[in-house]
């Protein structure tokens, strides 16, 4: 049964972590993409 429950633990951590990952990544492609049409928009 311990078994069991530290098994879910460790799954629901590491897809948390991986939803994590893809969110900041996303926030990163978006923060680029505002600075690129910044960039366009002044020149």
């Amino acid at each position: 049964m311990l078994r069991k429950f530290v098994f879910a633990t460790m799954m629901g951590g590491l897809l948390m972590g991986a939803t994590a990952c893809n969110t900041v990544r996303g926030a990163g492609d978006d923060l680029k993409s505002a600075a690129n049409e910044t960039e366009k928009a002044i020149n």
